[in-house]
């Protein structure tokens, strides 16, 4: 899907391509790719680069035409494997075209569009627009921060009621996302400071880029504070479950202990051999004392030993 952009005076949906608009493109088809490159004689590897999920944050400049790859975050589905990751964004820009690109219908995008119509101020220039699209994307990225942090409590209440595998995916899966939290913002953060020394910056563009690297640095550490808490609670959760598994099996064997003494009376007496008690009247009455006596034993030994 494609959207055209007055950015002078305010952000203004237009019908068709102007010089200096900004096109937005996102979920592109094969003939949206194709209609843009011919157009405006776009290298074609641009787009297949940005639609590799795996690109890493990154600048180009082939034969006029700047390629800029951005990470911003994205939210899968809630049960997904990874249900918060990051996805590339395009920016490409030759004198008066600047088009964005992302294969996937982010938040990002949407808020971003809204926040700047509601500024009504547009974009001086394509450098600063770039810059805004760092910064919003930085105020995603604690956004996300944020409802990560909700989901690691929730798990970690469930699981003071009772350790459950379903919490402990749960968390796991989180700590997936971090990292590609993590990778993703330093990926950014590397990019930040060398378009500082590509881009024509002004002064204002210079006041911007210090608020992306104050916005940018916070993720970061963020990023870093909610792995390294999440990572100790797996650790804690994971000694919980070995010690609960040493109670059982120490339980287990002390139970066999008690058990199997009592078997060897039990044995004893029922071979078929003279025993003195093989006719007594007594006899089966006897035997379960002696075991009882000898299981009370095991018990006390093993309590006072507090193997039980």
């Amino acid at each position: 899907m494609k959207t055209y952009w007055n950015t002078i005076n305010g952000l203004k949906q237009i019908p068709q391509w102007e010089p200096g608009c900004w096109i937005q493109v996102t979920c592109p088809t094969e003939e949206d790719q194709q209609e843009l490159e011919e157009r405006f004689e776009i290298p074609d590897y641009f787009f297949s680069d940005i639609s590799d999920t795996d690109e890493r944050a990154r600048y180009e400049y082939d034969d006029g035409w700047t390629l800029i790859i951005l990470r911003i975050p994205y939210v899968k589905e809630v049960r997904s494997r990874t249900p918060y990751t990051t996805v590339p964004l395009g920016i490409i820009h030759k004198r008066d075209v600047t088009i964005t690109v992302c294969f996937y219908e982010t938040n990002m995008m949407i808020d971003f569009v809204s926040f700047q119509q509601k500024r009504g101020e547009g974009f001086t220039d394509h450098v600063d627009m770039i810059f805004r699209l760092f910064l919003s994307s930085a105020v995603w990225y604690l956004k996300r921060l944020k409802q990560i942090n909700f989901l690691i409590e929730k798990a970690k209440r469930n699981l003071d009621h009772g350790v459950n595998n379903e919490s402990l995916i749960g968390l796991s899966r989180l700590q997936d996302s971090l990292t590609y939290f993590t990778t993703s913002i330093r990926g950014n953060e590397i990019l930040l400071q060398k378009l500082k020394f590509k881009l024509q910056v002004d002064e204002l563009d210079a006041d911007l880029i210090e608020d992306v690297n104050i916005e940018m640095t916070q993720a970061s550490e963020i990023t870093s504070i909610y792995s390294n808490i999440l990572e100790s609670t797996m650790d804690t959760y994971s000694s919980i479950i070995n010690n609960n598994v040493n109670t059982v099996m120490r339980t287990l064997t002390a139970v066999t202990i008690i058990l199997t003494v009592p078997m060897l009376v039990a044995s004893f007496f029922g071979m078929n051999l003279i025993n003195g008690m093989e006719n007594s009247a007594w006899g089966f009455a006897v035997a379960l004392i002696i075991s009882a006596v000898i299981a009370g034993c095991s018990w006390a030994v093993l309590r006072h030993k507090r193997l039980v």
